[in-house]
């Protein structure tokens, strides 16, 4: 018997088969992103970082076969459009001044996290059908719509003809290993004013006279995560008006997740004053957070973006995906890439005008990134250098 279930947390549904469809790969080593494993959705829920109270309420959609999970969805009741970082603000506002309303609405996503990865698990036989299951529970919740965030090509390119759905393309700059041994020769294949640019900018972080540090699993100590939640009240503070995460959220990151995790610190001797949090993927380097106590000249270019690549290219990992928007990162080797949501509106009038918007943001996105990736900071062939 297949029957599909909505449930009112995560915690209705058993970790081990959680993880089964979300990161069957893990069995062998890591995820290939961490962000819809258990041990990371249920630390957002259990440090009050998602649900009552704060916009985000878990209503997972689970697939089982004869009482077996073989698929699932993490879905949320979204009373807002923050923390979700591709952004629809625009069309609930247009929605709301027609005299509709927007909010709540549901969202397949990992909540503040602007992170490319799976969000139909299991077995691609299954999407469609959960596809269908969420925007069912819309329909009989009269929500005015369904969102599928950060979701993958693959997923997008069978899920765009499901009746209904539309498909947004926006862009993100990501690093890609293209099989370098070192920074160096990462550099080599840079603009000589680029190759300038980068070198400067390290040996400046290093005249700091800061210590940098490269953490993870054990090495990070339960008392970094202080320092790390000043560093990130200051910046979540100057960025978002109130920091998305409770502290709770990093002990609980620290006790299920750390070797999940690569904290670069800077120290002024003993004293952390600066951090980057990063995540670890099979192949992929997922920055998510930076902050700083004390202001240094090139500081977050280093810990943000150059001791990712260092950590990357010493690690054989493929990629550094350094979060959401900034063109400042194409300057640092940080090349445009699309990345895909999936979107249902209730209402067909509306929906029709937002695909009309989507299929000219679509061109200009196209058109950015064919120009950025062109006048991009790596060498031309047969350009004098």
């Amino acid at each position: 018997m297949t029957e599909i279930t909505l449930h009112q947390s995560l915690s209705e549904i058993d970790a081990t088969q959680w993880d089964a469809v979300a990161a069957p790969e893990q069995a062998s080593g890591r995820p290939v992103d961490p962000f819809t494993t258990y041990r990371f959705l249920q630390a957002l829920d259990s440090s009050g970082s998602t649900g009552t109270g704060t916009g985000w309420t878990a209503h997972p959609l689970a697939l089982r076969v004869d009482g077996q999970l073989v698929a699932a969805v993490p879905m949320y009741a979204k009373g807002h459009s923050q923390g979700e970082y591709i952004f629809d603000h625009g069309w609930a506002q247009a929605f709301e001044r027609a005299g509709g309303r927007y909010y709540p609405k549901l969202q397949i996503a990992v909540p503040f996290t602007p992170a490319t990865g799976r969000r139909f698990l299991g077995a691609a036989a299954y999407h469609e059908a959960m596809l269908t299951a969420a925007i069912s529970v819309a329909t009989r919740n009269r929500l005015s719509s369904l969102h599928v965030t950060f979701c993958t090509a693959d997923e997008a390119d069978s899920l765009a003809g499901v009746d209904g759905i539309l498909h947004r393309v926006t862009q993100q700059f990501h690093w890609e290993n293209n099989g370098y041994a070192t920074f160096d020769d990462f550099l080599s294949q840079l603009s000589s004013r680029k190759r300038k640019m980068i070198r400067k900018e390290r040996e400046t972080a290093r005249a700091s006279g800061l210590i940098i540090r490269a953490l993870t699993g054990d090495q990070i100590e339960p008392a970094y995560w202080d320092a790390f939640w000043q560093f990130y009240q200051d910046t979540g503070a100057r960025k978002w008006g109130t920091p998305y995460l409770t502290r709770a959220a990093f002990t609980r990151f620290h006790d299920t997740m750390r070797d999940d995790i690569l904290l670069m610190m800077a120290f002024d001797g003993d004293r952390p004053v600066a951090g980057a949090l990063n995540f670890i993927g099979r192949d992929t380097l997922f920055g998510r957070y930076w902050g700083c106590v004390e202001d240094h000249p090139c500081l977050h270019f280093e810990l943000c973006y150059y001791q990712a690549i260092d950590w990357v290219i010493a690690n054989g990992l493929h990629r550094v995906e350094a979060g959401a928007q900034g063109e400042h990162k194409l300057a640092r080797g940080y090349l445009p890439t699309p990345v895909h949501s999936l979107h249902w509106i209730a209402d067909t009038g509306f929906r029709d005008a937002v695909a009309r918007y989507l299929q000219e943001e679509r061109r200009a996105v196209d058109e950015e990134i064919e120009v950025l990736t062109q006048y991009g900071p790596f060498r031309r062939v047969h350009s004098e250098d």
